[in-house]
């Protein structure tokens, strides 16, 4: 459950984003000022409002140790200022003075990353309050970054629709196309991907954009080898641009807030809705989970910040649905399958679905035929879609109770295959995924070779292996 617990209307203008510390939350504003609360009772500590930039405030961030706080905004700087009494202790001016649209400490604190509306992006050390290096994107604004848990590498996402790699030489080690109508938004789960192959450590990755699409990666950063990003899934649940996206501490949860003005809670390792939160009366711009808490901060253009307090005991469908991992979907009410289909983004069906009494049983028995005939859905398109989501569901409760064979996983997504095709490289993939990928590479997933052809060929002994086995899980 995630309930309301305050709501902090100060601001005398939009939200732009809110950044937690151990003892203190930052929320910066269009209002050209930075404001900082104590988590103890959501007081504003008394040096608050901090006033110095002469237009919004695009983004704030602690450092590592609560002590730092830093800012950035349209007047192309980026500030520092002493957590503990407010006092401002350094002014960085961006090359060209362009607006700076995201900052962002590394693990150690050994750099300051900023970005700007102009593309460059720069480690500024945090030591001696000196440029370091500095690099530019091609073809937009730069407006989102990360750093990997060592704080050797670090991720930039740019309005181009560019997810880009770099080293903290600010050599580019790596790009990838990873929204169509720009980025937003990426952040990195500290925690490592457990059962990661060779011995090395993959962390994931969530970006989010104009294209109303959660995309989740695996990366892997070595030093010796270089940086690889992997494909994973993509959560859909928003209906219009998805403007922020963070991990909880623990890295199982991920947040997400919209145009569509909702806030959504997923469950990392499934991908599953966890609460759907709507309170926000305008666009969703930021969210952040405190670092080791339950609380939970959404910042909106409508001027208020909410502050949650999550019941992670057991995550429930109060808001939206039932954590599948944790309930048996036999055991599902009618309600409960109404809060699954409104996250599947099939809303329009729930009153239908109640109607004729569907609870979780009913709904792992549904055919085409009875969507057809019994529930009188005309649209081929809606059933189909009903049914690919039905069958995701069923997949989703075998693999939580059963190891799913290596060779039935997509070497992409490492999920189980619906429809596997055999690549010119001889592997097999989950057809979406390798049509995705080729769209932009014309490598192997696999060996990283280039690719002779394109064509997809249907594995269709795998196929019947997977409906076998699948078969064998459900009696």
């Amino acid at each position: 459950m995630a309930t309301l617990i305050h709501t902090l209307a100060d601001h005398s203008d939009d939200v732009n984003y809110c950044a937690f510390s151990s003892s203190c939350l930052a929320t910066c504003s269009l209002d050209k000022t930075i404001r900082v609360y104590s988590l103890s009772n959501f007081t504003e500590l008394p040096y608050s409002p901090l006033k110095g930039h002469t237009y919004a405030v695009h983004c704030c961030c602690f450092s590592p140790s609560g002590r730092v706080l830093a800012s950035c905004s349209t007047d192309g700087t980026t500030a520092l200022w002493d957590a503990r009494d407010g006092r401002r202790l350094a002014v960085l001016e961006q090359p060209r003075a362009s607006p700076v649209r995201v900052c962002r400490f590394s693990p150690e604190a050994t750099y300051l990353l900023s970005g700007a509306a102009d593309g460059t992006v720069v480690l500024w050390d945090v030591q001696s309050l000196k440029l370091y290096r500095s690099g530019n994107v091609k073809g937009g604004s730069l407006v989102a970054c990360a750093f990997s848990p060592n704080g050797n590498f670090f991720v930039t996402g740019s309005s181009s629709g560019d997810l880009t790699i770099w080293d903290d030489k600010m050599r580019c080690l790596y790009n990838e196309k990873a929204h169509d109508l720009g980025v937003t938004c990426c952040d990195i789960s500290s925690h490592p991907v457990s059962g990661s192959e060779s011995g090395f450590k993959y962390f994931q990755m969530a970006s989010c954009g104009q294209d109303n699409k959660i995309k989740l990666w695996l990366i892997l950063f070595a030093d010796f080898l270089g940086v690889e990003l992997k494909y994973k899934c993509t959560l859909n649940g928003h209906t219009a641009p998805v403007l922020a996206c963070a991990f909880s501490c623990d890295g199982q949860m991920i947040v997400s807030g919209s145009v569509d003005k909702c806030v959504i809670i997923y469950e990392t390792s499934t991908g599953n809705t966890l609460h759907t939160l709507s309170q926000h009366t305008r666009y969703v711009t930021t969210c952040a989970f405190a670092p080791h808490s339950s609380l939970l901060a959404t910042g909106s253009m409508d001027k208020t910040v909410h502050i949650w307090q999550l019941d992670l005991r057991q995550p429930c469908a109060g808001d939206t649905v039932k954590n599948e991992s944790k309930v048996a979907v036999e055991d599902w009410s009618e309600d409960d399958v109404s809060a699954w289909l409104c996250a599947q983004d099939l809303a329009d069906f729930a009153g239908l679905f109640k109607m004729n009494n569907i609870d979780g049983k009913e709904l792992l028995n549904l055919t085409k035929e009875s969507l057809a005939n019994e529930l009188k859905i005309e649209s081929l398109g809606q059933r189909s879609k009903v049914l690919q989501k039905i069958e995701e569901l069923r997949m989703t409760m075998i693999s939580v109770s059963v190891p799913v064979p290596d060779e039935f996983l997509c070497p992409i997504t490492r999920e189980l295959m619906n429809d596997p095709v055999i690549a010119t490289d001889g592997y097999s993939y989950e057809r979406e995924a390798m049509e995705n990928w080729i769209s932009n590479k014309r490598s192997s997933p696999m060996t990283n070779l280039p690719l002779h052809s394109l064509m997809l060929t249907p594995n269709r002994t795998l196929k019947m292996a997977i409906s076998r086995w699948l078969e064998t899980q459900q009696k």
